[in-house]
């Protein structure tokens, strides 16, 4: 069978867009001859869509982008495709619905797969908006019987509710996984474990893209049965690839830098945030300091060097050399630099509030408070969004100036 990966970026709610997007894959691997195109967990609605899906209006639209999806992709060949059904009758206090896998095949939607498994730890608390589905029975696809899973249904380690043995046991000789699992700097690691264990064909197929503050990886992969990678998509990127899983190959994806993932997901969670909330434009302040520069370099390869702006704002207790440091940085990135001296407003601070600066952290926070009210008239002059320069270390400990 020739099987497509095809992970791609939805916007949450943005269910036309969405439908476009999975039929410019669906397009790209029929091109390459698929026989069959999967694609990711969720990939019609956006994930996670939240407390939205209490309003009975947007899960009633998704029904029928499932609907417009299969219609107009009814000429290709047949997708595996994430996204919402009806599962249960709807309450006021909650939606009913099935986190599902759905066949779209001429022209038709068929539930072939709801997540059994709903994850309610971390980011996750599907429960809220979820119900369990049904074990349902391997597809045959081209001659080839075929189990479904969704995400959290590949990773239980209990054998008694293992969905991918009760496939296996059912008959399943290849099984399809669709996903929306956010990226941590180890997950590649655990996704491999699990796929691994059920020693069968598997196909990994994972959204890519950010919403909010979750980043999706994408980096998609086929094993063959002794776990062996037969293909790997790239991470952070859409990207579809066709392989044949009768005559693949085993090779082992190449390894990069171990910081090279870390940046690409920091990369893609501004330029998404930006992308998805249509702000184009991005502010910070740029001290001289290690944690401002990497921001820079974030935002300058996120958006574009055109589409960013940095404010030095020395103060009283600025060494010369800071400003000169941002300067070079903001020349060498091509990123706009402006300075604001901060003296003038500190000095009508201390004249105004006078006695409530003359001890402790009032008057050591009134400089940060300051700065950060100029960066933000920036925002509200120009628009666009304001970086945060801080890191994360600072806010595990309060250390990070509140506002």
């Amino acid at each position: 069978m020739k099987l497509a990966l095809a992970q791609v970026n939805p916007c949450i709610g943005d269910l036309e867009g969405n439908v476009e997007r999975c039929l410019a894959a669906i397009a790209t691997a029929r091109s390459q001859g698929a026989e069959l195109v999967v694609l990711p967990e969720m990939a019609i609605p956006g994930y996670p869509p939240r407390d939205i899906l209490f309003d009975s209006s947007f899960s009633e639209a998704v029904f029928e982008a499932n609907q417009d999806l299969a219609r107009r992709s009814s000429g290709g060949p047949p997708v595996i495709v994430g996204t919402l059904m009806p599962g249960r009758k709807r309450t006021p206090h909650h939606p009913g619905l099935y986190n599902a896998a759905v066949l779209l095949q001429g022209g038709e939607v068929k539930l072939v797969a709801a997540k059994r498994l709903l994850p309610a730890y971390d980011v996750f608390y599907e429960p809220r908006w979820f119900v369990p589905g049904p074990i349902l029975p391997p597809l045959t696809l081209g001659g080839t019987h075929v189990g479904i899973l969704v995400c959290e249904d590949l990773w239980d380690e209990s054998y008694e509710s293992h969905p991918p043995a009760e496939l296996q046991a059912a008959g399943a000789e290849l099984l399809i996984c669709i996903a929306a699992s956010p990226y941590q700097q180890t997950i590649m690691e655990q996704r491999l474990y699990h796929a691994r264990r059920p020693h069968c064909p598997l196909v990994y197929v994972n959204l890519c893209g950010a919403n909010d503050e979750l980043i999706f990886d994408g980096r998609s992969f086929a094993l063959d049965a002794q776990g062996h990678h037969l293909a790997t998509l790239p991470g952070f990127e859409e990207a579809v690839r066709v392989v044949d899983l009768a005559t693949a190959r085993p090779a082992e994806p190449p390894e990069g830098p171990a910081e090279k993932p870390l940046f690409q997901a920091l990369v893609l969670g501004v330029r998404d945030f930006a992308r998805k909330n249509d702000l184009n434009h991005a502010v910070l302040g740029l001290s001289g300091g290690v944690d401002s520069a990497l921001v820079a370099v974030i935002a300058a390869e996120a958006l574009g060097a055109a589409q960013v702006t940095a404010v030095a704002i020395p103060s009283r207790y600025s060494d010369p050399r800071s400003t000169t440091c941002a300067q070079e940085l903001a020349q060498a990135l091509g990123i706009r630099f402006e300075v604001v001296e901060l003296e003038s407003l500190h000095q009508a601070a201390e004249t105004t509030l006078g006695e409530l600066l003359t001890h402790g952290t009032a008057a050591e926070n009134i400089q940060a408070r300051l700065r950060a009210m100029i960066l933000m008239t920036f925002v509200n002059r120009y628009g666009g969004m304001l970086l945060n320069t801080s890191n994360k270390t600072e806010l595990a400990l309060g250390y990070s100036t509140l506002y």
